[in-house]
């Protein structure tokens, strides 16, 4: 065995590891990549169809650029695993990846590098080449090269070790009636016919004119959203979040009070300011106030303004919000915290449409567009004497309920791609995405925070991942359970059940009588509050419950003698640890 045969066979067993199968969710991943395990037949009837409708040529180039782009794919996850190795060991981790993937088997001839020069020279014979086979199989001996997917491969993986362009070109080919496959792999200007092979590399004209058609389309939206001014933090498609908008729309054009509905996070403000700019009242002030952020005792001051002496401290006039906006739109966040003295003054406002200061006699009249907005339940309030009810009847006479984020997953990934470009640009970092895990995860998430807690979330990634990576499972943080068992290969290349049997033992522990269940909640509880690090209401969180739930469950279980003699002092949201 040669040293270079050493080399690329000595991490076979790492490799292997890196692969695990989820035998619930019907998923194969190559470390935080998914990958599909596909007939080779099917694979290759797939090729003869391509032949047979596009034509040889365009073929070739579309089975080229799909091997160049794994060959990139594989050359990240290299990058992941590079520590403590030396270049040539890095190196020859993709011939093994590509053997692994089930393509060919490689076995190196003469391989000779150095990347700080740029220098390189690859030559290497192909083993059992499925892509050789099947085409002679199909179409008999050709009279030219055809592994073209795997020649693609071999170009990307090696283009983004080396960071600069390499060219393979077969040179033998069980396609054309050789023995074996034998590829040799140089800088693309050390090849005279480098042109020939290149023009393969970049799609064929009919993708450049869907490309224009495309940037057409983006370009007619462009002006369409400049003419409507939607937010471009406003993206989706799911219907629930386009019949919000929808209704946005149509009451754009009318005076009409606006209730916004929705849970935290979803992004009421967004709405209120693409109402503000698609009405008429767009040139005139959009004037913003958390009613929950007031004390009470200022609430009406700062909604109505005040005259000098009113009280102690009134040292000076000044309008108030409404006066502020008056011409535009105010937007009342958050209008349930509203105390009943300030509601009473609001209605009269709306319905008159005149505004008096604390300490002055003298109406203002003032043209305002409102829009309130509540993540609390307005009707409750009511019957609870803690909200007027003909203010609620006013506010609720046009209603928008803006959907969570949980009912809008085929929005999350348009979503985390928008924000990433986002914080990309504002941090100065160059990624290339989510792994395929990451996005897996992103769509999985429960996000009880919403759209803000998934931007906070990509933000954070975006800072994590190293400059010209992918955004990894880890950079994200998120606290999503394990969901599904998974396999993986053991040292032989064999499937091997792995670490999936934790539930099965808590199982069998529960029905030989050697645990109670009420010792497995106990175990649950303390494993979430561990986690929340004693904040009781992120703890309920992680585990699906409401916090008097949570708090129900850890007293009976204390009493009970199950839970644990000292647990972890419980805080709330907000509270600073000493």
């Amino acid at each position: 065995m040669t040293k270079l045969q050493d080399v690329s066979r000595a991490d076979g067993a790492d490799l292997r590891s890196r692969v695990h199968f989820c035998s619930d969710t019907g998923q194969i991943w190559l470390h935080e990549h998914r990958m599909l395990l596909v007939h080779a037949e099917a694979q290759a009837s797939l090729r003869k169809e391509l032949i047979d409708t596009l034509g040889i040529t365009r073929a070739r180039g579309l089975l080229l650029r799909m091997g160049y782009a794994s060959g990139m794919r594989d050359a990240e996850l290299v990058r992941t695993r590079a520590q403590d190795m030396t270049d040539m060991e890095i190196f020859m981790t993709g011939p093994r990846l590509h053997a692994l993937e089930g393509n060919v088997g490689v076995a190196p001839i003469r391989v000779e590098f150095d990347r700080a020069s740029g220098r390189f020279y690859g030559e290497f014979r192909w083993i059992n080449s499925w892509e050789g086979q099947s085409h002679r199989r199909h179409f008999g001996i050709h009279d030219e090269p055809v592994c073209w997917t795997q020649i693609g491969y071999a170009c990307g993986y090696t283009s983004a070790f080396m960071g600069r362009s390499i060219l393979y070109k077969e040179v033998e080919c069980v396609g054309m009636g050789d023995e074996g496959c034998r590829i040799v792999g140089k800088p693309v200007e050390e090849w005279e016919d480098a042109d020939e092979h290149m023009r393969f590399f970049t799609p064929e004209s009919i993708a450049d004119q869907l490309i224009d058609l495309q940037t057409q389309v983006v370009q007619l939206r462009s002006t369409i959203g400049e003419k409507n001014q939607i937010p471009g933090d406003m993206i989706g498609t799911s219907p629930g979040f386009r019949a919000a908008l929808e209704l946005l729309s149509q009451a754009a054009a009318s005076p009409i009070s606006v209730l916004l509905l929705g849970e935290t996070g979803v992004g009421k403000e967004l709405f209120a300011r693409a109402l503000h700019e698609m009405s008429t009242r767009r040139d005139r002030p959009l004037v913003a106030i958390n009613c929950a952020a007031i004390p009470h005792d200022l609430v009406e001051s700062e909604l109505f303004g005040v005259e000098k002496g009113a009280y102690t401290g009134a040292l000076v006039s000044r309008p108030g919000r409404f006066e502020r906006a008056d011409g535009g739109t105010l937007f009342l966040d958050e209008i349930g915290e509203l105390p009943l003295t300030a509601q009473s003054k609001l209605l009269r406002v709306l319905q008159e449409g005149e505004v008096e200061r604390l300490g002055d006699d003298r109406i203002r009249k003032i043209n305002v567009r409102l829009v309130a907005a509540t993540n609390a339940g307005l009707p409750q309030l009511v019957k609870e004497g803690r909200f007027r009810a003909d203010l609620y009847y006013r506010l609720n006479a046009y209603p928008i309920n803006i959907p969570p984020l949980r009912e809008r997953r085929e929005d999350i990934s348009v979503l985390a791609k928008h924000f990433l470009e986002k914080h990309a640009a504002i941090n100065g970092k160059k990624l290339l995405g989510f792994t395929d895990k990451a996005k897996r995860a992103l769509t999985t998430y429960a996000w009880p925070g919403n759209i803000r807690e998934l931007q906070n979330t990509v933000e954070r990634g975006v800072i994590l991942a190293p400059h010209g990576t992918r955004i990894e499972v880890e950079h994200l943080f998120l606290s999503w359970g394990d969901e599904a068992r998974e396999f993986g290969l053991d040292p032989d290349g064999k499937l091997d059940a792995g670490e999936g049997d934790a539930g099965k033992s808590i199982c069998d522990a529960v029905c030989d009588g050697t645990m109670t269940l009420d010792h497995v909640e106990a175990m649950l509880i303390e494993a979430a509050t561990d986690k929340a690090r004693g904040n009781l209401s992120s703890a309920a969180r992680m585990l699906g419950l409401s916090r008097p739930q949570l708090a129900y469950r850890l007293k009976r279980l204390h009493e009970s003698g199950h839970a644990r003699a000292t647990p972890q002092p419980l805080r709330e949201p907000g509270s600073v640890e000493s």
